[in-house]
């Protein structure tokens, strides 16, 4: 049975338009929004002041992600924007400030990318103090079913048209939609295989790229070029696994922080549920890589998997949060509060966390925004949703340990 649902312990309504996107940062100090209108703002966790506040895009923000001391917003005006990140100033931590009082952050550089298809980057942030550049993967640059890869901040194409060139060679639009069976890429997801072994060198690792299709279907590739080798029209990736679950365009996608299984939800009324460690061979008619789970409600379009991979998070049209099990697909919980849709989900992390390069130290000034261990705790428990009217409702969550078979 589900249990009874509770109230947003927090509203922020810094917002105009529509919230397209959220992010949370790793360490759960700041919350990251952007709208329909290409704002974005930069909101503290202990204060639930903005920090920052700014005309990012001339258009609708697609995804918005700290990364280490810069910000990156990528746009429907088909722009990526590397930011560098705002301090919290003392003047905000003494007394409110409005939107107009905040500083804008300074842009440090930016890159041409292709937003027809309304899919976000998927940033991987490579480990290690040697790394000096970390991946990005976008849609490709003129055909939207096709993927690029891209090393940051150098801004150097690695990996050009990721795909089956083949399929959509047939494309008869000039200004980028696909014409290829699986239609444009919707959503992305580029990780190291978990099965990699454990090394310094960068040649043991395997880099996985899972695309989200506007036919339903969900595709998991692996390159199997050289690491320091560049590619083009899909040469040096092979397909892993392909998987169709849904009858309608996968609205969103999320993998677990472990990269063990994605959530694809749609229109429809299924929940996709992909294994990833999954081999190609392995992956069969009989045992196939990814399972649709059916749900009560149709119209779905965010999905979020918390950092212990037990729960998941589902946005609805209807404007209403759905908590599920990610073994089971088992309803725990309804979270009513928005009247609009629901477009943008995201969990704090509770797990043990280890800092990132560039993330902030610990703030021990002792100001009045600071906050105790037990607080700490209770954040981590967060679950922050963003909606078309233009509010961002933070809840506190169970733990769900004691009622669920997750």
């Amino acid at each position: 049975m589900a249990l009874p649902a509770p109230s947003p312990i927090h509203l922020l309504r810094s917002h105009s338009s529509a919230v397209s996107t959220l992010f949370i940062s790793t360490d759960n100090e700041r919350i990251y929004s952007g709208d329909s209108a290409g704002q974005a703002i930069v909101t503290s966790t202990r204060s639930l002041r903005p920090l920052a506040s700014w005309k990012a895009h001339t258009d609708s923000l697609l995804g918005i992600q700290e990364w280490g001391s810069q910000i990156i917003t990528h746009g429907r005006d088909n722009k990526l924007h590397v930011w560098a990140r705002p301090e919290e100033s003392a003047s905000i931590r003494q007394g409110p400030a409005t939107l107009s009082d905040l500083s804008t952050p300074t842009i440090c550089y930016s890159m041409d990318v292709n937003a027809l298809n309304y899919c976000k980057f998927s940033l991987l942030v490579l480990a290690g103090a040697r790394a000096q550049e970390d991946l990005i993967a976008v849609p490709n640059l003129v055909e939207s079913a096709l993927a690029d890869i891209w090393s940051l901040p150098s801004r150097k194409r690695l990996h050009a048209a990721i795909g089956d060139p083949l399929d959509t060679s047939a494309t008869a639009f000039s200004d980028g939609r696909s014409g290829s069976k699986s239609g444009i890429i919707m959503s992305m997801h580029l990780f190291y295989s978990v099965s990699s072994v454990p090394s310094s060198s960068t040649s043991a690792r395997e880099l996985r790229l899972l695309c989200a299709y506007e036919d339903g279907s969900v595709v998991l590739r692996n390159r199997t070029a050289p690491e320091s080798k560049q590619t083009v029209e899909g040469h040096g990736w092979e397909v892993v696994w392909k998987s169709k679950l849904h009858v309608e365009s996968v609205m969103a996608m999320s993998v677990s922080s472990d990269c063990t299984f994605a959530l694809t939800v749609s229109a429809d009324h299924l929940v996709g549920r992909y294994d990833l460690l999954k081999t190609q061979e392995e992956a069969s008619e009989s045992t196939p890589a990814g399972t649709a789970f059916k749900t009560k409600h149709l119209g779905n379009g965010a999905v979020a998997i918390r950092s212990d991979g037990r729960v998941c998070a589902i946005g609805g049209w209807d404007g209403k949060v759905r908590l599920y099990s990610t073994k089971t697909l088992k309803l725990l919980g309804t979270l009513v509060h928005h009247k609009q849709g629901c477009q943008a989900v995201t969990f704090a992390s509770h797990t043990e966390r280890v800092p990132l390069c560039g993330d902030l130290k610990e703030d021990d000034s002792g100001d009045e925004d600071e906050i105790t261990v037990e607080e700490k705790h209770a954040r981590d428990w967060w679950l922050i949703a963003g909606s078309t009217d233009a509010k961002v409702s933070i809840w506190a969550l169970i733990n769900f340990k004691k009622t669920s078979t997750v």
